[in-house]
């Protein structure tokens, strides 16, 4: 009997920041009324996060990237409604370009107070923001084999998403500095490869059994089987500065998941390699973003990182055409012409710099371009 067609529904996950639009830090005790307010409107699509300048937003379950285009106007439009009531302001950035995490607090959740005991010094440098998405596979076996193949991808997808080239006031050299602070995290990274779902959940239980970890959800994996929902859950990007750039890398991780199940189906099966080789351009994505190419394994060559994901956009047409993204799936090529939210932030900070302003006025500039780059087209 042939295997039902998964889903491929789609949800977004984002972490926002909270400044003061004003003084351009991080707001480090919001007033509890925002987050109040944001939860009366929104309902269970809106959560605190680890640190109480941070919030997290996450779509419904949608049926396309139109739905969850829908879904992420207005909950960046709710929560920067909300927040400007306040005196606030969200940005969708994965690091402050200045604010110290020595003066942030936690959030009083009892998980919260458990990580920050458990992770110390780590937890409280995580002052960073990411993007998830999921993709609906309800069987648990094709969860885990189309896991397993679409690590290869996650560096194409980190250097499209950048926005954390800042850490405590000072350019970093890497177009994602978030990974870094994550890395000191345990049970991050790439994921293990495993043959069946039996085996992956052998794996957990060891772990949950010693009380290592409460459950699945404290395995904190750049791709890893959502523990609270029948889906495969890339957590690898930077969050985006703009929606747009959100959509357009949703959309590639939903259709490379579409693709992977269309060559399982044909009975052909993306290459593994290594988790070496893949290690090896993760990093460069994670210093470089788009700069200065990827390793392509097959050639035994570095390739510029447009070439390899002009070639991905051409795999995927047909996915991105059944799965009706393709206007999202083109847009990568502005991604690539334009670059990330990490670029745009470097243009500013070095511009400012260049017309004599201080180096606070010019990391203020890039809070300003933050701000307005995370409500446009809102």
């Amino acid at each position: 009997m042939p295997e039902k067609e998964p889903s491929f529904t789609i949800g977004i996950e984002e972490e926002y920041l909270l400044v003061n639009p004003e003084t351009r830090e991080l707001a480090v005790d919001p007033p509890e009324e925002l987050l109040g307010e944001c939860e009366k409107r929104l309902g269970d699509l809106i959560k605190p996060e680890f640190l109480k300048s941070q919030i997290e937003v996450a779509t419904g379950v949608c049926k396309s990237v139109a739905d969850g285009r829908a879904d992420l106007i207005r909950l960046r439009g709710t929560v920067a409604e909300v927040a400007n009531k306040h005196g606030l302001s969200p940005i969708a950035a994965s690091t402050h370009p200045f604010s110290e995490w020595q003066v942030q607090h936690h959030t009083d959740k009892e998980r919260y107070h458990v990580l920050a005991n458990d992770m110390q010094g780590v937890a409280r440098r995580l002052l960073i923001c990411g993007m998830h998405v999921h993709v609906g596979l309800d069987d648990d076996e094709l969860r885990i084999d189309l896991m397993n193949q679409a690590s290869y991808f996650l560096p194409h997808i980190l250097a499209l998403s950048t926005s954390s080239p800042f850490w405590r006031g000072e350019d970093t050299g890497l177009k994602s500095y978030r990974l870094s602070v994550f890395n000191e995290l345990p049970r991050t990274g790439l994921p293990e490869r495993f043959d069946s779902y039996a085996e992956y959940n052998r794996h957990i239980n060891v772990l949950v059994k010693a009380g290592t970890i409460k459950d699945a959800s404290m395995l904190w994996w750049d791709i890893r089987p959502s523990s609270a929902f029948p889906t495969l859950e890339m957590r690898i990007a930077d969050v985006c500065t703009q929606l747009e750039d959100t959509l357009s890398i949703a959309a590639l991780f939903q259709c490379i998941i579409r693709m992977l199940y269309r060559l399982r189906r044909d009975n052909q099966r993306w290459r593994m390699y290594a988790n070496m080789l893949i290690n090896e351009n993760r990093w460069r994505a994670q210093r470089y973003g788009l700069d200065e190419g990827l390793l392509d394994f097959g050639k035994e060559t570095m390739v510029p990182s447009a070439d390899l994901i002009n070639e991905l956009i051409n795999i995927v047409a047909e996915d991105a055409e059944a799965l009706n993204c393709t206007a999202e799936i083109e847009r990568l090529h502005e991604i690539i012409e334009n670059g990330t939210s990490a670029h745009r932030q470097l243009a500013t900070y070095y511009q400012s710099i260049e017309e004599g302003n201080t180096k606070q006025e010019a990391l203020n500039a890039v809070v300003d371009m933050l701000i307005e780059e995370t409500l446009r087209g809102l």
